[in-house]
C-alpha cells in the first residue's frame, strides 16, 4: 500500500513541478505594471492560434483593439513573455534610435538540424552586421538596373504564359501564377538559372518553394519543437538525415559556384556575390564561410524573394478585381507609359508610374508580408517616459498588420483606397504607421528588388488583361491560420480575360 502511495505522491510532485515551470513566468508583466490578457495553462495567450482557430495576425489585431488605451501590452506565447508596442515613439526607439539594443530578431538557429537557417534574416547581430554590409550592394539601384533585363525577360514569359491560360477559359489561381513568375525571376537573378517554372509543371525549384511554404502537420510539429525545445531539436540533426530542401539547394549553389569559378564566368547576380565573399573571407569577421553558410544566404533570397512578391502581386490582383475603377485607372496609366516610350518598358519608367505605386503601397498596407516585426533585447532596457523595464533577452513585437488595419490611423481600413498614399496623406501620417518592410538598419534588404519585380509583373499582366471575380473567388478574404507569412485560405481564384485595344 505504501509503495502505491509513494508512486502517487511522486507523480503528483512531478505534475506540480511541470505546472509550476509552465506558469512560473505568468506574473512577468503584472510585476512590471504592463496590462494584458490573462494567460492560461500550456497556451499562454495564443490558445486560438495554436488550435488553428485564427491566424497570428488576427489575434494580435484583437489584442490591439482591446487595449487601445495602453502604450504597450504584455502577452505570453505559451510561457514566454512578449511585449506588444503601440506607442509610435517606443516603436521608433526599438527599430531606429536604440537599434543596437534590439539588433537581434531572437529566432532560434538550429544549425545542425536546419543548416540553411543561418541566413541573414535569422542571424544574431554579431554575424548579421558584417554580412549585411557585404550583401547590401547586391540590392543597390545600380545593381538592380543591371538585373532589370533579367526581370523583364521573365515578365515577357509570364505574359505569353498568361495568354495560353486565358485562351482555355478557366479560372486562374493567381497565387500559383505569380509564384511561378517570381520563382523564374529569383532563379535568374539569384542563381543565373532559367528555371522555366511558368512552362515546366515539373520544375524542381517550384516544387521546393511549395515544400517550404505549404503548411503540413510534420512542418508544424517541427516548428513547435524548434520553438519550445531548440537544443533538443538541434540534437536530432546528429541522428536524422538532411531535409530534401537542404540537400537540393546546397547542391545547386555549390555546383554553380564551382562551375563559374572553374570557367571564369561573371554574371550580375547573387551567386557572383557569394563567390566574391568566398574569395575574400577575411572581410567577414566572426563568420566561417562554409558552403552551407553561403548556400543559406542564397536560400533566403530565394524563399523570401519569390513568396513575398508573389503574395503582394496576387493580393493586388484580388483587390483590382474587386475595385474595377481602380483597375481601369491603373491600366490607363500603364498604356500611356507604353505609348510614350514606343511600346518599351524601361527601368527608369517604373518610378514614373505614380498610380501603380499608390496601388502597390495600399496592397502592402492591407496585406503586409508578415503580421509582425520581432526583436529581442540585448540588455536591460527602460522605455522612455515609462517605469517599464524589461530584462535582457525579452521579446518585443511590433504588430504591423494590426497597425495598418487600425481605423483610427486608416479610416475604413478594409476598403482599398490607393489615395491614402499620396504625398499629403503620407506627410500627415506617422512613419511608424506603415512598416510592410520594417524600418531602421534591419529593414528588408530586398525591398527595392521586391518592389520592381512585383510591379513589372503586374504591368505585364494588366496591360492587356482584365481581372474579375468569379464564383470561386474568396469573398471575404480569409487568412490561413497556420501560415508563417500572411497567406489566404484556399488560394485566390480570379477570371482573367484579354483586353482588346
Amino acid at each position: 500500500m505504501m509503495g502505491y502511495l509513494e508512486i502517487l505522491c511522486g507523480i503528483a510532485a512531478v505534475c506540480l513541478a511541470i505546472y509550476y515551470y509552465l506558469t512560473s513566468t505568468y506574473d512577468f508583466w503584472k510585476s512590471r505594471g504592463v496590462n494584458g490578457p490573462k494567460p492560461v495553462f500550456l497556451f499562454g495567450n495564443i490558445k486560438d492560434v495554436m488550435l488553428q482557430k485564427m491566424s497570428m495576425a488576427e489575434y494580435l489585431t484583437k489584442v490591439w483593439k482591446e487595449y487601445e488605451s495602453e502604450p504597450m501590452i504584455g502577452i505570453f506565447m505559451r510561457r514566454t513573455p512578449f511585449l506588444i508596442l503601440r506607442d509610435t515613439n517606443h516603436i521608433k526607439d526599438v527599430l531606429i534610435r536604440d537599434f543596437s539594443k534590439f539588433i537581434d530578431r531572437g529566432f532560434s538557429i538550429c544549425e545542425k538540424m536546419e543548416p540553411l537557417s543561418v541566413h541573414l534574416f535569422n542571424l544574431e547581430g554579431q554575424r548579421w552586421r558584417p554580412l549585411r554590409t557585404r550583401l547590401s550592394p547586391v540590392f543597390s539601384s545600380g545593381k538592380l538596373k543591371e538585373m532589370f533585363p533579367l526581370i523583364l525577360e521573365c515578365s515577357e514569359h509570364l505574359e505569353k504564359y498568361l495568354d495560353k491560360v486565358v485562351a482555355k477559359g478557366e479560372y486562374v489561381e493567381c497565387r500559383e501564377l505569380t509564384a511561378k513568375y517570381t520563382t523564374d525571376v529569383i532563379g535568374s537573378c539569384a542563381f543565373g538559372i532559367e528555371i522555366n517554372a511558368l512552362s515546366d509543371e515539373e520544375s524542381e525549384f517550384r516544387r521546393m518553394g511549395k515544400k517550404v511554404f505549404t503548411p503540413s502537420f510534420k512542418e508544424l510539429l517541427r516548428f513547435r519543437l524548434r520553438q519550445s525545445f531548440p537544443r533538443f531539436y538541434n540534437l536530432l540533426g546528429y541522428i536524422l538525415p538532411l531535409q530534401e530542401v537542404t540537400k537540393f539547394f546546397t547542391k545547386v549553389v555549390v555546383d554553380m559556384m564551382n562551375y563559374r569559378t572553374e570557367n571564369d564566368i561573371v554574371r550580375p547576380d547573387f551567386i557572383n556575390t557569394l563567390i566574391e565573399l568566398k574569395k575574400h573571407p577575411d572581410k567577414l569577421e566572426n563568420i566561417k564561410l562554409t558552403d552551407t553558410f553561403l548556400t543559406a544566404q542564397a536560400f533566403v533570397f530565394f524563399i523570401a524573394g519569390f513568396e513575398t512578391s508573389s503574395s503582394a502581386m496576387s493580393n493586388t490582383l484580388y483587390e483590382l478585381a474587386l475595385n474595377s475603377d481602380v483597375q481601369d485607372k491603373l491600366r490607363r496609366e500603364i498604356k500611356e507609359h507604353y505609348k510614350k516610350n514606343n511600346g518599351e518598358l524601361k527601368y527608369e519608367q517604373i518610378k514614373e508610374m505614380t498610380y501603380l505605386d499608390l496601388v502597390f503601397k495600399e496592397t502592402l498596407r492591407k496585406y503586409p508580408p508578415g503580421p509582425m516585426l520581432l526583436r529581442r533585447s540585448k540588455s536591460n532596457y527602460t522605455f522612455e517616459g515609462t517605469k517599464v523595464t524589461i530584462p535582457e533577452k525579452t521579446f518585443v513585437s511590433i504588430p504591423i498588420f494590426a497597425i495598418q488595419r487600425d481605423p483610427t490611423i486608416y479610416p475604413n481600413p478594409d476598403a482599398f483606397i490607393p489615395e491614402r498614399f499620396n504625398e499629403d496623406a503620407v506627410a500627415a501620417r506617422n512613419p511608424m504607421h506603415y512598416l510592410p518592410f520594417g524600418d531602421g538598419p534591419r529593414n528588408c534588404i530586398g525591398a527595392r528588388f521586391a518592389d520592381y519585380q512585383s510591379k513589372v509583373g503586374l504591368i505585364k499582366i494588366l496591360c492587356n488583361h482584365k481581372v474579375d471575380v468569379c464564383e470561386k473567388t474568396m469573398i471575404p478574404y480569409e487568412f490561413h491560420p497556420t501560415s508563417f507569412l500572411l497567406a489566404p485560405k484556399g488560394g485566390i481564384y480570379l477570371k482573367i480575360t484579354k483586353v482588346e485595344d
